[in-house]
């Protein structure tokens, strides 16, 4: 009977000699656990010495060095605790100082994976320690092997849990110090814009930014609303790309307006030239609905007003303008820039000047074309190479042009030029609609 009754329970049997095993497996944790920590400051300082040589970008300022070993101070004692003591995990918080770490991270604009990477390598060498104190206890291998899926399992949510509180921490600091830090610059850039006089050293430490140095401003914008406000993201990533093609010494200043428009300054140290064609190549091989406009180069804090006013009165010329294009410099368009702050005024300034050529047909934009080019080169051959055209075919159409505006191209020949390339770059805003 007592044969049939052990047979039929061997299963439970089992499960008793299991349940013991795990018992003995957390006694022996706890002793790891107590053990280690009598080495708790040498465990901290292990870790921390191979953080900083791991991820370099967490020394170097004494803020976060500072914190970041008061963080792993007491992360490894709660985990020694947890343990130690078998804590459920639901009871646990991120500590005090882990919370710190997670806000002077965001705040000094340290990457969120970056402090993932840190508590991985930390936990790693919380490990080391455990497992080599675990074996120091010359344990049988059953014991040695529960006791180390007891550590691992305990660890491993210990810091899947801490990792996700304090990734949280960083990315609600990170919402809050880039809304303070843009609203600070904005109040800074637009004291300096409306001529305000104001410290230099001050405000250049504000910004972040080196103001008296050569500048390109620029203006860049979503003609619609982009995906909920993501378009800011989209700007700011391209600003950058910008600068690093050109170059730049350092960061450009970038200053959200709104949802879908920002302005920012190129900084050139002490160069006064820029590629405008890599410029747009940035702008043409990024979003396809994204529109910028850039100033000249100028220099110091007048120039940092200047450049910004050329670009924004380009970006009034690129709203208006019949080029389609993605992206506009103000050296290339200048006087019509400067012109299509007032549309309205200078539409009758063109029709005055054009008379009947500026009207918007397919047979008036064939002369003006040749007119244009005419002007530029001053030769009926050079103009008729340049055009793709017979020499005589040329003769014809700048009569033709004469007689339609009812002036020789000698007469006003400045006027001409201008108005033409109003003519070109502005199209029906200034032109007189086909009868």
């Amino acid at each position: 009977m007592d044969g049939v009754a052990l047979n039929g329970f061997a299963p439970y049997r089992e499960f008793m000699a299991v349940a013991v095993d795990g018992q003995e497996a957390k006694r022996q944790l706890s002793v790891v656990a107590t053990n280690v920590e009598s080495h708790a400051s040498e465990v901290t300082c292990d870790v921390w010495q191979y953080l900083l040589a791991e991820i370099p970008s967490l020394g170097g300022d004494e803020v976060v060095v500072d914190i970041l070993r008061a963080s792993i101070s007491e992360n490894v004692m709660t985990l020694l605790h947890l343990f130690e003591h078998d804590f459920p995990l639901t009871g646990i918080n991120a500590p005090v100082a882990a919370g710190e770490e997670a806000r002077v991270l965001a705040q000094r604009d340290v990457p969120e994976n970056v402090l993932i990477r840190a508590y991985r390598i930390g936990h790693w060498c919380i490990l080391q320690w455990c497992l080599d104190e675990l074996h120091r206890q010359g344990v049988d291998e059953e014991l040695s092997a529960e006791t180390t899926r007891r550590m691992l399992t305990a660890s491993f949510g210990y810091i899947d849990r801490i990792a996700e509180s304090v990734s949280e921490v960083h990315r609600l600091e990170r919402e809050r110090w880039l809304l303070n830090q843009t609203a600070v610059r904005y109040a800074r850039v637009q004291e300096i814009l409306g001529g305000e006089q104001v410290d230099v050293d001050w405000v250049e430490s504000v910004l972040g930014y080196r103001i008296r140095q050569h500048h390109v401003g620029l203006v860049l914008w979503f003609p619609i609303l982009k995906w909920g406000g993501d378009g800011l993201a989209v700007s700011h990533r391209i600003t950058a790309k910008i600068a690093k093609e050109l170059g730049c010494n350092a960061r450009p200043l970038f200053v959200p307006r709104d949802e879908v428009s920002s302005w920012a300054w190129l900084p050139l140290g002490s160069r006064r030239d820029v590629s405008w064609e890599r410029v747009s190549n940035v702008i043409e091989s990024g979003d396809p609905s994204l529109r910028a406009c850039a100033g000249g180069v100028e220099s110091g804090i007048d120039g940092f007003r200047c450049t910004h006013q050329q670009a924004l009165r380009t970006q009034e010329f690129a709203t208006v303008a019949s080029s389609g294009g993605r992206f506009t410099a103000f050296c290339d368009v200048a006087p019509i820039a400067l012109m299509s702050s007032n549309i309205a005024d200078t539409r009758a300034w063109v029709l005055r000047v054009l008379g009947s050529l500026a009207v918007d047909d397919e047979n008036s934009a064939r002369l003006r074309q040749t007119l244009r080019v005419f002007l530029t080169t001053g030769s009926y051959t050079a103009t008729a190479n340049i055009e793709g055209l017979h020499k005589n075919t040329v003769q014809y159409r700048i009569r033709k042009a004469e007689e339609t505006m009812g002036l020789t191209v000698q007469e006003r020949h400045s006027d001409l030029e201008v108005a033409l390339l109003a003519a070109q770059y502005l199209g029906s805003s200034v032109l007189l609609p086909p009868p």
